[in-house]
């Protein structure tokens, strides 16, 4: 079964979206998405609503809407469509409201948008975002006392994506220092690194699945041969036990569950923005 599904909101679409797709993955499904940010106006609501339509009188299916807006009249455009609307929101307001005993009060681009309620948390974010980037794949050994975890592993392994995630989404500090084919002759912990052992986190893969990746990047080189992927995790991953690093085989996790995973074993600190 395939549905068209559409997120849409008078702000970025982000939580639309993340809610939305959190939803469907409960069902067997495959879905052409449409993501709408920013419907603000009765012009833009209409055009959404004929898109709507139109694939509904082409197919037959009511699309699926999730959205997120405050105009009362730009959400009664949307809400005439042909589609299944949801308002993802609200779902949960009324309820809130009468636990909490508030009434709510709605404002603009408030989740995702820049305030002085938000603005130090933001500052944060992209001060953490700075550091990670000077200190991705060991770029720089230096002001590592700032780091809030230093992620470990060999080549192709998550951990410049996942350092990245874990700043831009939670403003972690993270740096992340990788092990090379000239290291595994005597593989020992950089004398850098040592301080801040309790900082340290490593990422291991499966050596199939880390050949396909480095294949991707060199083909046919010696660098991405199974042979040279069995060699360095081996030695890696032995290093981590002697040195007992906590570590985290990446090969069935996606980066969001890689980074949670850091996140609660190494008891940090989120920023949440």
């Amino acid at each position: 079964m395939e549905r068209s599904v559409f997120f849409i909101s008078d702000g970025t679409a982000i939580t639309a979206e993340v809610l939305g797709h959190a939803v469907l993955s409960q069902f067997p499904i495959a879905i052409t998405s449409y993501t709408l940010p920013f419907v603000t106006n009765k012009a833009r609501a209409e055009e959404i609503r004929a898109q709507i339509d139109t694939i509904y009188q082409q197919t037959q299916i009511r699309p699926l809407v999730f959205y997120s807006i405050i105009s009362n009249e730009v959400k009664s455009i949307i809400t005439r469509s042909n589609g299944f609307c949801q308002d993802i929101v609200q779902t949960l307001v009324a309820p809130l409201q009468q636990e909490i005993g508030l009434k709510p009060k709605p404002e603009l681009h408030r989740t995702h948008g820049l305030s002085k309620r938000n603005l130090g948390q933001y500052d944060a974010r992209i001060a953490a975002i700075d550091y990670t980037l000077a200190h991705d794949d060991g770029i720089s050994l230096r002001n590592l006392d700032q780091a809030q975890v230093i992620i470990l592993g060999v080549s192709r392994c998550g951990k410049t994506p996942t350092s990245l995630y874990l700043a831009m989404q939670f403003g972690i500090q993270a740096a992340n220092y990788p092990f090379t084919d000239d290291d595994m002759d005597n593989l020992q912990l950089p004398a850098a690194l040592k301080p801040f052992q309790h900082k340290l986190f490593g990422l291991t893969i499966n050596p199939d699945r880390l050949a396909a990746i480095r294949e991707e990047r060199r083909e046919n080189s010696r660098y991405a041969s199974l042979r040279q992927c069995r060699v360095e995790i081996a030695e890696v991953e032995a290093l981590f036990r002697k040195n007992k690093i906590n570590y985290l085989n990446t090969t069935n996790y996606s980066v969001e569950e890689i980074s949670a995973k850091i996140i609660d074993r190494m008891g940090l600190q989120r920023r949440m923005f």
